[in-house]
């Protein structure tokens, strides 16, 4: 019993070819380029054709291995110059890409649209970001199609209202920073309003207002020519934040606070301090100055214990008109109770990178302030200087 004769296979399969193709004067040429390497080249990342070609050789058919003949290279570019031509096809050919290296693309541009969702979008019922995972997994969900000649942002965009309709989520909020000349500031106001912003608070610069909003992306636009036509290009548009989150917006809500407390504490300060001034000036002024034990003593160790009581007085008085209210007393950041369980949650970076911080919060109307104290006890002020000095004491004991 005779057994078939399996004759050897002579063709060798291209298997880490990239092939470039490019159809001129009715003729095509092709040229063998490395995986990956034509759209580096193309982008300007890659600027060594030795990294993009196999090799400058230019062919009729890569994958047969026939050569282009000399007349038809003058005759399609006018020269014999294999690096020009290998140029031009590079330029102006069509790249081949296979399945696989395909798919890979459009896999990572799927991730692309789905990290940018991540970046601008919100759950509105926590104010929280969702991960990758999850809208990629939403994506999937409503059937979303990967276009490979649109950007991953047009893309997500555009599927944005196919997930509305399925799930809760929106496009989070800008943080904006405006300053505008007093006179404007109602106009300003107004325009916020009918817009449907969020103001966080309104601060006075000398002769200029500053609100601290959060707006909707869709807005800004507007919002800036109103600003430039309004205040004849006398007011400024800052962006603090592109997409703002609930944590964000609480630490926000923390500093701009605390700032107010301290500029509040700041002008009382300097009015006791012009007070007690002003006492002591009306007493040196009234005492005899023929007396020598009386001008031999300081007049205001006379008169202090009077400027002591109005001091305490004016202070109590300061205390009760700003309707503060200790929530928490000054204690550990570990034994917050559970109704702050959302900043204990943020607070608790301070001990993972320095051990020993403490906090005390107090409300103010609707407002509640966070104020927090180093391990040494001294007093730093808003969340985010206290992390500052925190992350720095953690990179100091690292290097020691």
């Amino acid at each position: 019993m005779s057994r078939a004769v399996k004759q050897p296979v002579g063709q060798k399969r291209l298997t880490n070819i990239a092939v470039v193709r490019l159809k001129k004067a009715g003729k095509r040429f092709e040229v063998a380029c490395y995986r990956n390497k034509v759209s580096d080249w193309r982008a300007g990342i890659e600027r060594d054709l030795d990294e993009v070609l196999q090799t400058t050789a230019i062919f009729a058919n890569v994958g047969k291995g026939v050569m282009a003949a000399k007349e038809d290279l003058m005759e399609a570019f006018g020269t014999t110059d294999e690096e020009k031509i290998c140029l031009e096809i590079l330029a102006k050919g069509e790249l081949q890409v296979s399945d696989k290296e395909r798919q890979a693309q459009q896999d990572n541009l799927f991730k692309d649209v789905a990290s940018i969702l991540a970046d601008k979008t919100v759950n509105p019922e926590t104010g929280r970001p969702y991960t990758n995972t999850m809208l990629e997994r939403a994506l999937r969900d409503v059937h979303f199609n990967i276009d490979p000649k649109r950007s991953a942002k047009q893309q997500a965009l555009d599927v944005l209202p196919l997930l509305q309709a399925r799930f809760p989520i929106q496009r989070a909020r800008m943080r904006l920073k405006l300053q505008v000349p007093e006179q404007h500031q109602q106009a300003l106001l107004d325009a916020l309003d009918a817009a449907g912003s969020v103001v966080e608070g309104i601060e006075q610069a000398g002769s200029a207002a500053v609100v601290v909003t959060q707006v909707e992306p869709g807005v800004f636009r507007e919002l800036h020519v109103f600003m430039q036509d309004t205040t004849q290009r006398q007011g400024r548009v800052e962006v603090l934040s592109f997409a703002v989150t609930a944590a964000e917006a609480a630490a926000a809500a923390d500093d701009f606070h605390a700032l107010s407390l301290e500029k509040a504490a700041a002008a009382a300060a300097a009015a006791d301090a012009a007070a007690a001034a002003a006492s002591e000036s009306a007493a040196a002024a009234a005492a005899p100055a023929t007396s020598s034990s009386s001008s031999s003593r300081p007049v205001h160790q006379r008169q202090h214990p009077r400027a002591a009581a109005a001091a305490a007085a004016g202070s109590d008085s300061a205390a009760a008109g700003s309707g503060q209210r200790v929530l928490y007393p000054r204690g550990c950041i570990a034994d917050l109770p559970e109704e702050f369980a959302t900043r204990k949650e943020r607070f608790a970076e301070l001990d993972q990178l320095q051990p020993g911080w403490q906090v005390e919060l107090s409300s103010r109307g609707e407002t509640v302030d966070a104020v927090f104290f180093s391990p040494e006890g001294a007093k730093v002020g808003t969340f985010a200087t206290a992390r500052r000095q925190a992350l720095a004491a953690h990179k100091a004991a690292l290097n020691l």
